[in-house]
C-alpha cells in the first residue's frame, strides 16, 4: 500500500502538467476534465513499468489515485491563488 501512494504521489504533478496541456490545446468542457485526469493516470501509470517494480495492478491503482489526485491539486491550487489575490487587494 505504501509503494501505491509513493507512486501515485510521484506521478500526481506529471498527470496535472498533462491535462493542464490538454485544456489548452483542447477545447475540453469543464466536466470531463476528472475522467480525462483519471484515465491519464492511468495511461502513464500503466506504462511507468521501466521506472518501478510494481505490478501492472499496483500500477494502474496508483495511475488512477494520481489522476484523481491531479484534479483536486489543481482546484487547490486554482483556489488558493484566488485567496492570494484577494487578501492583496485588501491589504
Amino acid at each position: 500500500m505504501e509503494q501505491i501512494v509513493t507512486f501515485a504521489s510521484l506521478l500526481t504533478p506529471l498527470v496535472t502538467s498533462l491535462v493542464q496541456l490538454l485544456k489548452r490545446t483542447f477545447p475540453i468542457r469543464k466536466r470531463f476534465i476528472p475522467i480525462i485526469s483519471f484515465f491519464i493516470g492511468i495511461f502513464i501509470g500503466l506504462f511507468a513499468y521501466p521506472f518501478t517494480d510494481m505490478t501492472a495492478d499496483f500500477r494502474i491503482w496508483s495511475g488512477g489515485l494520481a489522476g484523481l489526485a491531479a484534479t483536486g491539486l489543481y482546484e487547490v491550487g486554482k483556489r488558493g491563488a484566488g485567496r492570494l489575490g484577494r487578501s492583496r487587494k485588501a491589504g
